[in-house]
């Protein structure tokens, strides 16, 4: 029983790390015998590596073989776990929160008044955008697909129009058209603030997640 919801735990971390890297446009995940590698290839975010099960052992062999600056560890648990395994230079970052959600065949909301709701795809991620009357993006959010889960990415409000529910918006948006899509669960990574907002709209947590940067060399 213990592997079965290993499997189905590690499950959901791997459609996430699919979507994510369809909604960032990075390289495909490679499969170690830790976790998943991306190869993100940006300043400051040269690689990923996402570990589902961060045993001691695990992370003593990640930080003493990975000595790129820009390399972070996205690791399933939370940061009392693990901090204490991860020796300087890392530098273990905000707390973060993988959540997911059932989907189901919904209308989309409508844009609040004095805003307008742009629903685009491309390259295999839908984008939503509330716009103001002089077209600018008061808040957005994007998601790709990956099997029957659509991964949820990238949702925030401009400072100037936060309390005002275009973040409930956007997420309805994004949820129901995924659903119409054929998704069947949402998956996302929340900060700490965010995870309030997603509480409310039906969102669940299933695992802590810790960040962790590696910011300079050994």
């Amino acid at each position: 029983m213990t592997e079965v919801l290993e499997t189905a735990y590690s499950a959901t971390v791997r459609a996430w790390v699919d979507g994510w890297v369809i909604s960032r446009n990075t390289s495909k995940p490679v499969r170690e015998p830790w976790g998943l590698r991306v190869d993100v290839g940006l300043p400051g975010h040269v690689s990923r590596h996402v570990v589902a099960v961060p045993t001691p052992g695990i992370l003593r062999h990640l930080t003493a073989t990975l000595t790129t600056p820009g390399t972070w560890l996205k690791l399933c648990a939370p940061a009392y776990a693990v901090a204490p395994l991860l020796p300087a230079p890392w530098t273990v970052k905000d707390r973060e929160f993988m959540m997911t959600a059932p989907l189901a065949r919904t209308a989309p909301p409508e844009a609040p008044p004095g805003y307008t709701l742009a629903v685009t795809t491309r390259a295999g991620v839908t984008a939503a955008r509330l716009l103001t009357a002089a077209g600018e993006v008061a808040a957005r959010g994007q998601f790709a697909l990956a099997g029957s889960a659509a991964v949820i990415d990238q949702v925030e409000t401009a400072a100037d129009h936060r309390r005002r529910g275009l973040g409930t918006v956007i997420m309805r948006t994004l949820s129901a058209r995924a659903a119409s899509l054929g998704a069947r669960t949402g998956i996302l990574v929340a900060t700490a603030e965010g995870q309030a907002l997603y509480e409310t709209l039906g969102w669940t947590l299933h695992t802590p997640m810790t960040a962790a940067l590696l910011a300079r060399s050994h």
